[in-house]
């Protein structure tokens, strides 16, 4: 029989023993998203520094070494959870940049996806906002600069387009975008912070048409 050195650090076993569970088979997915989903809802409300491991697997239903098998740590957790979801967000912008058609029409749908993405990902959303906006916490950089300004650029590539196939007047190419931007994070930010006055996807869409159209009609006065 094995033995097993007892004043070993307890975090220290717990990552043998996550190595033994690793060797064991393959990784149980829905134990993973549980501990995903606990550990947003918690860094969320308590905030990353003040959530402890112990919280997050007691929420999940495990223990230690089955969060130091799937993440190493809280700070693997909180990476993967941030990492996660802007996976989602770097495909949906190639897959905008790879789209033939109309500029415009392809403008409207990357904002509808854009908004739609956000939705379906508000918890983890809430949490980056915290985050950015909050009073530091410790949690482990990230550059979520960099992910807003690829967003511009996507969209103020498809805007000059847009002006270059003769879809829409020429004009101020930077005013329209932080229009669509602005559109775009006054949406989610209803959705945040007063959800009883939501912009559902519909209202939304409505939205991008009316401000579509704005631009359309500059070239007519």
């Amino acid at each position: 029989m094995e033995s097993v050195d007892i004043f070993k650090p307890s975090k220290e076993r717990g990552k043998n023993m996550a190595k033994k569970r690793m060797d064991s088979g393959p990784p149980d997915i829905a134990v993973r998203e549980r501990l995903l989903s606990c550990a947003t809802e918690l860094f969320t409300r308590k905030g990353y520094t003040a959530t402890t491991v112990r919280e997050i697997v007691t929420g999940a239903g495990v223990t230690k070494p089955v969060l130091y098998y799937y993440f190493r740590n809280k700070e693997g957790i909180y990476l993967e959870l941030i990492r996660g979801a802007f996976a989602k967000f770097d495909a949906l912008l190639d897959e905008t940049r790879k789209e033939q058609g109309k500029a415009t029409e392809r403008l409207f749908r990357f904002s509808d996806r854009v908004f739609a993405l956000f939705m379906e990902n508000i918890k983890v959303a809430r949490l980056m906002y915290s985050i950015y906006y909050g009073p530091p916490q410790g949690a482990p950089f990230f550059d979520f600069d960099a992910v807003h300004l690829r967003l511009q650029e996507v969209v103020r590539s498809l805007i000059r387009k847009g002006i270059r196939q003769g879809e829409l007047p020429k004009g101020n190419i930077e005013d329209r975008v932080w229009i669509i931007l602005g559109a775009v994070n006054i949406a989610m930010e209803v959705n945040l912070s007063h959800p009883e006055k939501t912009i559902n996807r519909k209202g939304f869409v409505r939205i991008l048409n009316l401000i579509l159209r704005g631009f359309r009609q500059e070239g007519r006065r």
